[in-house]
């Protein structure tokens, strides 16, 4: 299986990233440690998770992913098959959140200790802080470097404009840059990040790992119309996608998946794979069987037509 570079970082992941934002909240932990043990043993290595995961659940506090995770690498043994990435910055408590200093040396040692490791190989400011300098929150990221707490740092949420702002920050001040950025984009969500991020990762060659790389699930193909939205927790954000421009793609997806023998996750993800910035796209999975179907994507290579199929049927008019 290939391996794609993050940026400068020289980090290597396999070309799919689990998303462990689903590990405390709709998959226990058994069912976590089955999907991740099935997930290396399939020659991936890059999982994804937040210090805010699971705090949007009632009766959760944050944390739970990566506690999820910590016991299954103190269980499993495979730290150092693995590639772990996690992120700070959005909101744990009233006075838990930001970009400052003093929240990020407070909330690092708390995932390290969740984590149940001494480093975290990619660490990303989670959303953009606008009251906290950027040279603060550099600067602080570097001094997590220099302590091996940290490997690489990342940024997700920012606008092309921040992004770049915080590049130069970076190069003026001899800090740590942002090596890869997490964006929200998919078959489904293309302008925001095609118009005013891709350009900037492309030009300063930065790793970019979408998130929402399924659309919560719509892309998979189980939600066709509102009696589906009570399939899953996510099903309340389909009526987003359900409309002719979503049907279309879905339409699309099918006939590219007939095409090929493959499932409309699989293509969905095999497209992002396609795209000539994106290192890997992050997909979530509650189950094994799950697990295997969107690994598969990282078999499937698209050829010209299809990816033209997909790609008239995802810039249409809604």
């Amino acid at each position: 299986m290939r391996k794609c570079k993050l940026g400068r970082s020289g980090i290597e992941i396999a070309p799919l990233v689990l998303g462990g934002n689903v590990f405390g909240w709709t998959a226990s932990e058994a069912t976590s440690f089955g999907i991740l043990d099935a997930f290396v043993d399939a020659g991936f290595n890059a999982i994804d998770t937040a210090d805010v995961y699971s705090v949007f659940v009632t009766g959760n506090k944050g944390g739970e992913s990566e506690t999820v995770i910590g016991n299954w690498l103190k269980h499993s043994g495979k730290r150092a098959q693995v590639v772990i990435a996690t992120k700070v910055g959005m909101q744990m408590a009233p006075d838990k959140t930001g970009l400052s200093r003093k929240h990020i040396m407070q909330s690092v040692e708390d995932s390290l200790r969740r984590l149940q490791t001494d480093y975290i190989d990619m660490y990303f400011a989670h959303q953009d802080d606008p009251q906290t300098e950027l040279a603060e929150t550099l600067a602080t990221f570097g001094e997590l470097v220099s302590q091996g707490k940290v490997r690489t740092i990342g940024a997700s949420n920012y606008t092309g404009i921040r992004l770049k702002e915080a590049l130069t920050v970076s190069a003026q001040l001899g800090l740590p840059r942002y090596e890869y950025l997490q964006p929200h984009y998919n078959l489904y969500e293309r302008a925001g990040y095609e118009q005013d991020l891709e350009p900037v990762c492309m030009r300063e060659q930065l790793g970019v790992v979408p998130y929402f790389a399924l659309a919560s699930g719509f892309l998979t193909g189980k939600y066709r119309s509102e009696a589906d939205f009570t399939k899953s927790p996510r099903g309340r954000r389909m009526g987003t996608y359900m409309n002719p421009r979503g049907l279309g793609i879905l339409k699309a997806l099918d006939e590219v998946a007939s095409r090929y023998s493959a499932t409309p996750a699989q293509v969905a993800l095999a497209w992002l794979m396609s795209r000539p910035s994106v290192t890997a796209p992050i997909s979530s999975a509650t189950s094994v069987e799950q697990l295997r179907d969107i690994a598969a994507a990282a078999r499937l290579d698209l050829d010209r037509e299809a990816i033209q199929t997909l790609d008239t049927a995802s810039t249409a008019a809604a």
